[in-house]
């Protein structure tokens, strides 16, 4: 496996036990509709949070939240939509990134709630 892959991968799965440990329940990892992917869906009490996770080994060309583009997000709300009507959800949806970027020795892990009104 492609050391980038291995690096998303890795960020994914810190992002989930990163969520957990604030009390997120999740809902779903790597939903997939239409051309979008949905990185996590978490419920936090009665929000969806719908977190795109950026992860970088390093932040030398820039933070990992500056990578998410218009497309990406027109994408994914559309997807997010979908999952919504199709579950019969009636729950508030919030738009999360999860920036994490390698250190010498670990990960630095920044979360964005509310992340697509700041751009």
């Amino acid at each position: 496996m492609a050391h980038h892959n291995q690096l998303g991968q890795k960020g994914e799965q810190l992002a989930i036990d990163f969520l957990i440990k604030k009390g997120y329940t999740i809902l779903e990892r790597n939903y997939r509709f239409d051309k979008a992917e949905v990185d996590i869906m978490a419920l936090f009490k009665d929000i969806l949070a719908v977190v795109e996770v950026k992860t970088r080994s390093t932040a030398d060309f820039g933070n990992p939240q500056d990578f998410v583009k218009p497309k990406q997000i027109k994408n994914l709300v559309k997807a997010v939509d979908e999952y919504v009507n199709a579950n019969h959800l009636d729950v508030e949806v919030r738009f999360d990134i999860i920036a994490i970027v390698g250190t010498d020795k670990s990960f630095d892990i920044v979360h964005l709630e509310d992340a697509f009104y700041h751009f």
